[in-house]
């Protein structure tokens, strides 16, 4: 989901997890650290891996290139989630809500604690944009987030998901820095798990904004993999974030790696806290290119989980 002027077949459903004895463990790094750089990023691979990072390649055509990943459970210890288990209103102990128009130009206005926009119901939360003209808003619709509930950094981040189509639907799954209200965007940093955009409905995205590489320079760092019509079923999407490095992912197809390639925060503001956001836009400087197609009013976007693990150590 950029932020301007701010801003193969599904994976069989996932048995849903139970939460109540799960540790709260998530790896942060503290500001003072960021200026340690290598060393700091080499202590936190051992802490998260249990081996010393390696020294990697800067990123080149390889980076971009699908490659078969299967996930590794037994290699991951799950440290916070969403399983959407009880109909309501989004657990409010999880989420909080933006509310209002807040970028890229998208025609939406978003709700706060509006079950016609987001809701939980029969396992899933739906997300729901609506052209329902509520009280003078043509559209509707909700982004939910975890800003000032929890933040993440490092691990791996994932959602199931099945994402509606058409013209004019852009729904995302994202992160961004804790610290976007002192830094400003991109500075804070920007990790895009899922991107879709209905007017091209064959092909998923995933990008990394920061200071250095972002849409507004025309330099952003991204791919997509085409050929997918994830609008068809529920998929996962994920991030492998590490110390020196991310990875993406459709399913268990590996599409993109964004490395770091210095220690400077302007190509790499992720050794902090980010926040989570989950939302269903409409229009906007991407997902209204080619216009918005009103006929196809009400989009549902339907989540059955969201996940964050931690990389344990393997014997």
């Amino acid at each position: 989901m950029v932020l301007a002027g701010r801003k193969s077949a599904g994976m069989g459903r996932i048995p849903k997890r139970d939460f109540r004895n799960v540790s709260m463990q998530v790896l942060t790094i503290t500001p003072h650290q960021r200026d340690t750089g290598s060393m700091i990023s080499a202590l936190a691979s051992l802490l998260l891996t249990g081996a010393p990072m390696k020294p990697q390649s800067l990123a080149g055509a390889s980076d971009t290139k699908p490659t078969q990943v299967k996930f590794d459970p037994k290699a991951w210890k799950l440290v916070w989630g969403d399983e959407f288990d009880k109909d309501g209103l989004p657990d409010s102990t999880k989420w909080d809500y933006e509310e209002g128009y807040i970028r890229n130009n998208e025609a939406q206005y978003y709700t706060r604690a509006r079950k016609e926009n987001a809701r939980v119901e029969g396992g899933k939360l739906i997300i729901e944009a609506r052209m329902d003209n509520w009280n003078g808003h043509k559209f509707t619709s909700a982004n939910l987030i975890t800003r000032n509930k929890q933040h993440f950094t490092y691990g791996r981040i994932e959602i199931r998901a099945k994402v509606p189509t058409g013209r004019g639907t852009w729904p995302a799954f994202w992160t961004l820095g804790e610290n976007i209200g002192e830094v400003g965007w991109p500075k804070c940093g920007e990790i895009d798990i899922l991107e879709y955009v209905g007017f091209d409905p064959d092909k998923v995205h995933a990008n990394v904004h920061c200071d250095a590489y972002n849409h507004m320079k025309g330099n952003g760092r991204g791919n997509n993999l085409p050929g997918q019509e994830p609008w068809k079923d529920f998929n996962v999407y994920a991030v492998e974030w590490w110390p020196d490095k991310m990875e993406f992912f459709f399913n268990e197809t590996r599409y993109l790696v964004y490395r770091k390639e210095a220690d400077n925060t302007s190509v790499w503001p992720f050794d902090h806290p980010h926040f989570l956001l989950l939302n269903l836009a409409i229009g906007g400087g991407w997902g209204g290119v080619k216009g918005i197609d009103e006929s196809l009013f009400p989009h549902k976007f339907e989540v059955d989980y969201v996940r964050v693990y931690r990389r344990v150590r393997q014997e």
